[in-house]
């Protein structure tokens, strides 16, 4: 069952000389299943992050509705305790962390103010968090910069789990830190979707970090969304020409011999994105078609979806 719904969102930057509109996120909708990780990929400026902030609601929705438990994302928002179940976690802990206050204000702030928790009781309720993330309880007198980039991570981490979130959102949260710390968070964000049955949208651009991580995968594209898959269905067999080009930029250790395609040229400018097909441009298989016609999301599969004219060619 479907508790959190995304429905046809949209983000619409207006900008002037002259006068522009720039569509970070073009009719997107999403459900988010209970305890389910959702993974959103796709290139730099695709519009990941932007979806990412509309959803937690720290940016407006031009269009489209957001639900939450079946509760429109207006009527939570004002409740300003029920707004804390939505939670997100940065890519940049450091800049995310008030350098002026110490890891236990950090921590305990929010539950404080919001009545979660007594100021009584918010030294051993943080001591308690901070351990769920592996950080010892000494860490509480320090600041943000007197610890490396994976512990201001779990930092960050250990902010959003103390105000008992339903849903927790990491953008790009594991791109910062070296490849043996990116280990360490990973299987940190496991743990705590395995104790606490946490709801997870998680973006990324490293598709290797989304296959060990997420239950489903949506593809990305110019603010759209291309493909839907369940994940080992959408890495074994990508319908979309763009998922597959991404998923041939991914290291590979197999004697298997395959056609690969590779993705060509630069992605377009989102001030002025092609006509019909925003991917038609880079497409191996673009017919004119593609290039008059917008693709809708179509299902092909059991819980896989694409917006693609020509599949059939790939």
């Amino acid at each position: 069952m479907g508790h959190r719904v995304f429905g046809d969102l949209a983000n619409r930057f207006m900008g002037d000389r002259p006068p522009t509109v720039l569509r970070a996120v073009d009719n997107v909708s999403l459900t988010l299943r209970e305890g389910e990780t959702l993974g959103v990929v796709g290139e730099s400026g695709c519009g990941k992050s932007t979806l990412a902030r509309m959803i937690a609601g720290i940016l407006p929705v031009s269009s489209g509705e957001r639900h939450f438990r079946g509760e429109p994302y207006d009527s939570l928002l004002a409740r300003k305790r029920d707004a804390l179940k939505i939670q997100m976690v940065f890519q940049d802990p450091l800049s995310s962390l008030n350098p002026r206050l110490r890891v236990g204000e950090i921590v305990g702030e929010a539950a404080v103010l919001h009545g979660l928790v007594p100021r009584s009781r918010v030294k051993e309720y943080v001591i308690d968090i901070l351990a769920r993330v592996g950080l010892p309880a000494d860490s509480l007198g320090r600041y943000p910069h007197q610890f490396s980039g994976g512990q201001r991570q779990r930092i960050g981490i250990a902010r959003s789990l103390a105000v008992k979130p339903d849903m927790l959102i990491c953008d790009e949260a594991v791109a910062a830190l070296d490849v043996s710390v990116q280990a360490q968070i990973i299987n940190l964000l496991m743990d705590i979707r395995r104790d606490s049955g946490l709801a997870m949208i998680f973006i990324s651009h490293d598709l290797s970090v989304i296959r060990h991580l997420c239950d489903r995968v949506a593809v990305m594209y110019l603010g759209r969304v291309v493909e839907l898959a369940e994940t080992e269905q959408l890495f074994a067999s990508p319908a979309h020409p763009y998922t597959r080009m991404l998923l041939d930029g991914m290291p590979k250790i197999s004697l298997e011999r395959r056609k690969f395609m590779p993705i060509k040229g630069e992605i377009p400018s989102p001030l002025s994105p092609p006509s019909g097909c925003h991917f038609h441009p880079r497409c191996p298989i673009a017919t004119e078609n593609c290039r008059r016609t917008r693709p809708e999301l179509r299902e092909i599969a059991s819980g896989q979806v694409h917006a693609c004219l020509n599949v059939e060619a790939i």
